[in-house]
């Protein structure tokens, strides 16, 4: 069985990610974000139904993850092996089989793709796994926004995350209204966190796999260790519950960064029962052409500054991955000349 988490970053996916790894029938892994990553450079290699050029896709997924920054330890992925296991020549078929051959690596009968980014390829995954389950994790944006504001990756001002927050969630929600509740299961952050054993045994169910005590010592686990050393994105997974980790957006944000947030995605907050405390419904976005190239201009600047900041490690494993995409990039590039 297939599972993809969905949603946006700095939910408290990696949380739901190792308490899932804790389920002996469960292979849930750090994700190389391989449909993200690779959807926008499909044209490049043009008819993929030519064998040379399905090969040479296989070829770069495989690397790219082989290079994870948390490696997928003991996971030998041949590439005719994968290849074979594809029954349409599609990225979404490579995607299935790299997961499929770390699955029967490890003796786990399921597994989970945790690259929250998938929610925007539903369309091409369903095509091919139609049976997928999908979990679908949110959190109050607002918060997602103050920890996006302090992390190494992803937009820095209020205005640029509230979309691209809105963007998933719409699509999430969407997909919600259109599946059946046997395939989509949807959970708070804040749920998950004030009431962990009670979330995790429904999930389990939603699963159909047995509940394990050790999911709540999730942040024990060796792959707990491995993650939270390889960046300090996800230094808090060596933690356990963290029950107090929200609403910091009361305190940590300043009401004008809230006020923007809610007139860009108050709609969204609101569907997902999460109260305003700077808007009201009648408020509509109104930011004029001024305002926004004020906020991408910031935007830009505390981009600029976190990456100025960022640990030279996780830098250097971060470019081992984007040094690959660029020489793909490259290769597009030298071939259309």
């Amino acid at each position: 069985m297939s599972i993809l988490m969905i949603g946006t970053q700095r939910s408290g996916s990696n949380l739901m990610r190792l308490m899932l790894n804790q389920i002996p029938a469960i292979e849930a892994p750090h994700p190389p974000h391989i449909l993200q990553r690779f959807m926008p450079l499909l044209s490049s290699y043009g008819d993929l139904s030519k064998t040379a050029n399905f090969e040479q896709l296989v070829d770069d997924v495989c690397r790219l993850v082989e290079l994870n920054p948390v490696p997928w330890e003991d996971v030998v992925l041949d590439r005719e092996n994968i290849a074979s296991r594809c029954t349409q020549n599609t990225l979404v078929a490579v995607f299935s089989a790299v997961y499929d051959v770390l699955a029967e690596t490890r003796g786990a009968e399921f597994w989970c793709c945790k690259s929250l980014a998938n929610v925007h390829y539903v369309s091409e995954i369903d095509a091919y796994l139609p049976n997928a389950k999908y979990l679908y994790l949110y959190r109050d944006g607002r918060d997602v926004a103050l920890s996006f504001k302090k992390a190494v990756v992803g937009e820095k001002h209020f205005y640029h995350i509230a979309q691209g927050w809105a963007k998933a969630q719409r699509a999430a929600l969407d997909m919600r209204s259109k599946l059946d509740e046997s395939q989509f299961f949807s959970i708070s952050y804040e749920t998950l966190t004030s009431s962990t054993e009670e979330s995790l045994k429904s999930l389990c169910q939603f699963l159909g796999v047995e509940y394990q005590p050790s999911m709540m010592n999730f942040h024990e686990s060796s792959e707990a260790k491995s993650t939270a050393s390889s960046s300090s994105l996800w230094n808090n997974v060596t933690k356990p519950i963290m029950t107090q980790n929200t609403k910091k957006f009361l305190t940590q944000a300043s009401a004008e960064e809230i006020r923007i947030f809610e007139l860009v995605a108050g709609d969204v907050l609101d569907a997902l029962g999460y109260e305003r405390t700077q808007t009201s419904s009648n408020d509509m976005p109104n930011f004029s052409g001024e305002e926004i190239a004020q906020f991408n201009a910031e935007n830009d600047r505390l981009k600029a500054e976190r990456q100025e900041t960022m640990d030279a490690e996780d830098r250097a494993r971060r470019d081992i991955q984007e040094s690959l995409l660029k020489e793909i990039k490259e290769r597009s590039t030298l071939a259309s000349v």
